[in-house]
């Protein structure tokens, strides 16, 4: 475990001693104040790096968890954790070690999101590693010791895995919500990723979350939080809460009458840091008796103890301090996100080798998500320095002269999308010219003048172009050229700061020579109705960047109609459709502003592909032209097969997004993905959302026919699997070792990513109305290269763990019996692969909690 609570704590304890409560109390909240008594610097603890720096200007943009998921790439998460921290590290090395630190520009980051995305209509799945307990687990390890580094004393920043725990929405609601889990479900599914966390990858942090569990809120458990945590599986590091769970405590759960009431439950129950102000009442906490000076010591020594093993607080050394500020947005890091993206790419179907295209094919490239950088960037992201979007890709990949684009449809009947680059054009060309200005001023001769193609830009904490300070404006000119006459709504939107937005950016507009907005961004979007007469208007917006506010978009709700023409029409002057399709973070997310058909509040009430987009298929269907769909989303989304000759899943791809889609289109990637979560085929196919019993969820449990299974991957090739030995005996309690040969039996090198599901003897789950059954599960995987014709040697050491069963009580035991081993490149039925017998003889073994 982190050595950074072991590690001589003289100068920390001596500190302590020398503080009042109400300083403690302030040093224990997120945003930690300077003190200048003790030598203390302000301190913000809240740092993002879910796939990347967030939130602190430039970075590199891997894919979203969910895709780096798909890679089911232990190295490959490793390096990216290892980037995420480098990048943290440069940043922070930017200036002196004793500066104040503002929120995310810290060393202890808030990732990853270990939860079980158990249903697909969680907006905030998108931030996890799947549904799979084992699979997260393991990819959880790779992230954190990425994070950490090789010296548990000395890390290169402090990974937090959250949320602890059973949490996966729905976000209506999420601050009072009450789970109660049955003990085998706590056991088997919600657990298991956060005890691997801490008993593999030995994390330095844990977050605790919103819900409460059985009644008791999470950050006030005692038996979660000390017990099971600290207990059973030897935590030795500090615990944050969910921001604002504390204040929950009281606010919503109701389970303390008021904040020092809150705030003694949570302290005493766990949690030593809170994202929040409510241990501002810590004080009276103490002075009332509900929480001791010595349980509030403890806390704060771990939190301290986690600052000096950073080396940013008293007298700690740190080798990584010597990160040079250069280390951000690397080459070397660009290669890794682009690495990542073109493996996270599933095919999911490829009916008659549809894929890949051949060079000179006339592309037609459709769809809202084809050409929108929130796409590529997810949630929780930084500002990739040149990010491609899949249209950028295609263009570059297959030549702009063979594709032809159009928008085609909005994501959700009501949800408006970016203004499309074939809806603007200035000098001749599509775009608008684009004037920077310093320090907001208008009247000045501009420092930059370039062509943009469209208005969806990411400034937060990183200026536009060189020379432009904290304060500065940009001028965009052109026409609006509308796909005819109609109804429109343009929608400009700027996504507000998170924390402490004081001031926000203000805008102008003009259209036809008339001035149709101005005002700040108070509530982050300003609409505009416009009645189109179908001619081209003149068109100028003039923003003024003057906070924090995230960025500007210029978006349109435009007659459905029209946009579908342009679809078809794009498809019938080309050989090939390329749809991309599917979500967007502003339709799926956390705890979001919106309420359209199939969508509300971030989470999805139905997981179908939304009727906006399934009408733009329908109709490119209609055209008789091959149809390949590029599905970008954070979660499962049900499509028709039939509507497609082949499907691609490439979730939110990361700054590479767009290159490694046409890599994989032009057959330069042979994807090797495979899904985290299962496709199910309707909503109807699922239990109510609410509920958090895992009968008829994921594919341990789930009983009927999905669209397309977890773990499920096509490839360019195709493989072969045997066994050298085909039956296995092993004692209870002892670990089992099987071996497969895996051969690429196709014309193209690829990487086969090999699984191994183990199906035990006999249903675990006694019959009942609420008992889920274990029909199998993940016990091991491993990627293996293999050029054409090569074969290759797999090995899998299933430990006691792995070979277990979870019982009706909770109880986790090797069972003796006769079971049966699949090793393949998917599940049993839907990919090749070998059986083994595998039969535990000996007594049956119970394994530690």
């Amino acid at each position: 475990m982190i050595a950074l609570l072991l590690i001589a704590a003289d100068p920390v304890t001596a500190t302590i001693a020398r503080m009042t409560i109400e300083e403690k109390a302030a040093q224990l909240q997120s945003s930690a104040p300077a003190d200048p008594k003790i030598g203390l610097p302000a301190y913000d603890w809240w740092s993002e790096g879910l796939h990347g720096i967030a939130r602190n200007g430039h970075a590199t943009v891997f894919p979203q968890a969910i895709g780096m998921a798909a890679t089911w790439d232990q190295d490959l998460v490793h390096r990216i954790g290892e980037v995420v921290s480098t990048e943290a590290r440069a940043r922070f090395n930017a200036q002196p070690v004793g500066a104040d630190r503002r929120i995310y520009e810290g060393l202890t980051i808030w990732s990853p999101n270990i939860n079980i995305f158990r249903d697909p209509r969680w907006g905030r799945g998108q931030e996890t590693y799947g549904e799979d307990p084992y699979l997260t687990g393991k990819l959880g390890v790779a992230f954190i010791t990425g994070i950490e580094g090789p010296d548990p004393a000395h890390p290169r920043a402090i990974a937090t895995p959250k949320h602890f725990a059973v949490h996966s929405g729905p976000e209506a609601g999420r601050d009072g919500f009450d789970v109660d889990p049955s003990p085998q479900d706590l056991e088997a599914t919600y657990l298991p990723a956060f005890r691997m966390a801490v008993t593999e990858g030995h994390a330095a942090s844990l977050m605790c979350a919103y819900n409460s569990i059985g009644g008791v809120p999470a950050c006030a458990n005692k038996g979660l939080l000390v017990d099971r945590l600290r207990r059973d599986w030897g935590f030795r590091g500090f615990t944050v809460s969910d921001c604002d769970a504390v204040g929950n405590v009281f606010q919503f759960h109701h389970y303390r009458l008021d904040a020092a009431g809150a705030a003694a439950a949570s302290l005493r129950g766990g949690t030593d840091l809170n994202c929040g102000t409510t241990y501002a009442a810590l004080p009276q906490a103490v002075a009332r008796g509900l929480v001791t000076t010595a349980e509030v010591d403890a806390a704060l020594g771990r939190a301290f103890a986690a600052r000096r093993a950073l080396g940013i607080a008293f007298g700690g050394d740190n080798p990584w301090a010597r990160i040079p500020p250069i280390e951000v947005a690397t080459p070397a890091h660009h290669a890794i996100a682009l690495e990542a993206a073109r493996k996270s790419i599933v095919l999911l179907q490829n009916r008659g080798d549809r894929l890949p295209l051949a060079a000179g094919t006339r592309i037609a490239v459709v769809g809202a998500d084809a050409d929108d950088l929130g796409v590529l960037q997810g949630n929780y992201h930084g500002t990739a320095v040149a990010p491609v979007t899949p249209l950028e890709g295609i263009r570059q990949r297959f030549g702009a002269a063979h594709v032809r684009y159009a928008q085609g449809s909005v994501l959700a009947d009501g949800a408006p999308v970016v203004v499309p680059e074939t809806a603007l054009r200035a000098e001749g060309a599509p775009g608008l010219i684009a004037q920077y200005f310093a320090d907001g001023d208008f009247t000045a001769k501009p420092i930059l003048s370039r062509r943009e193609r469209r208005i969806d830009v990411d400034h937060n904490r990183a200026a536009p172009a060189p020379g432009l300070g904290v304060r500065w404006g940009v001028r965009w000119q052109g026409t609006v050229v509308p796909p005819g006459p109609g109804s429109y709504r343009l929608v400009l939107d700027a996504p507000a700061c998170w924390k402490d937005c004081t001031t926000h950016d203000a805008a102008r507009l003009w259209l036809g020579g008339k001035q149709r907005a101005a005002g700040t961004f108070n509530k982050g979007r300003l609409e505009i109705p416009w009645e189109s007469d179908g001619r081209p208007s003149s068109f100028r917006l003039e923003l003024d960047h003057r906070s924090e506010d995230e960025g500007l978009r210029l978006l349109w709700l435009p007659p459905a109609e029209l946009l579908i023409k342009e679809a078809v029409a794009a498809a019938r002057a080309s050989d090939v459709v390329v749809a991309v399709v599917g979500l967007s973070p502003d339709l799926e997310g956390e705890a979001l502003s919106l309420s359209v058909p199939g969508f509300v509040g971030g989470d999805r009430t139905d997981i179908a592909l939304p009727p906006a987009q399934a009408r733009l298929l329908d109709a490119l269907r209609a055209t008789n032209k091959p149809l390949v769909v590029v599905l970008t989303s954070g979660s499962a989304v049900s499509i028709d097969p039939a509507a497609a000759d082949a499907v691609l899943a490439a979730w939110y791809p990361g700054e590479s997004g767009g290159t490694a889609i046409a890599d994989t289109l032009a057959g330069a990637n042979n994807p090797s993905g495979r899904l985290p979560v299962t496709f199910y085929a309707r909503t109807a196919d699922l239990p109510a959302f609410i509920d958090y019993g895992m009968k008829e969820r994921t594919y341990r449990y789930f009983t009927g026919r999905p669209l397309w299974p977890f773990g499920h991957g096509l490839s360019f090739t195709h493989y072969s699997y045997s066994v050298p030995a085909p039956a296995v005996t092993v004692a209870a309690g002892q670990p089992a070792m099987v071996e497969v040969a895996v051969t690429n039996a196709g014309s193209r090198a690829g990487e086969e990513v090999a699984q191994a599901y183990l199906v035990p003897p006999a249903p675990t789950g006694a019959p009942g109305l609420t008992t889920p059954v274990l029909q199998r599960q993940l016990v091991g995987f491993r990627r293996v290269a293999l050029a054409p014709g090569a074969t290759g040697q797999v090995r899998f050491t299933l430990d006691p763990r792995s070979l277990s069963l979870v019982e009706h009580d909770g109880t986790r035991a090797v069972v003796p019996g006769a079971y049966r081993l699949f090793v393949g490149g998917g599940q049993p039925g839907d990919a090749p692969g070998a059986w083994i017998d595998l039969r535990i003889t000996g007594s049956r073994t119970e394994l530690a909690k």
